[in-house]
């Protein structure tokens, strides 16, 4: 197999690396930013903007640095099974939380 069989470059990869290194330290940056500052009156414009920030950070990641944009259909198959059941496992929860089991004493 001979160089010009890859459909990428190693230069093209560790620069896209690099952006995607800066652009996560940027947007970690911008979360503690946010965290510290004094938006609004109370907490949830800070926690949604937060939580904004952190779900691009974990695309960037997903995406990039683990290769997931790249990946082949049963990847993205074993992932919808886990958020699935991620999702149900939650559901679950929530809906056991006002039983709490036999025998125990609530304070």
């Amino acid at each position: 197999m001979s160089e010009s069989d890859h459909s990428v470059s190693l230069d093209h990869y560790i620069r896209l690396c690099a952006v995607v290194l800066l652009v996560i330290v940027c947007t970690t940056s911008g979360m503690i930013a946010t965290s510290f500052s004094h938006i609004g009156t109370g907490w949830t414009l800070k926690v949604t903007l937060i939580l904004s920030i952190a779900v691009i950070n974990a695309f960037l990641v997903a995406g990039y640095l683990m290769h997931l944009l790249t990946e082949k259909k049963l990847i993205y198959i074993v992932l919808g099974f886990t958020v699935f059941f991620f999702i149900g496992l939650m559901g679950l929860t929530i809906w056991a939380t006002g039983e709490p089991p036999v025998g125990t004493i609530l304070h």
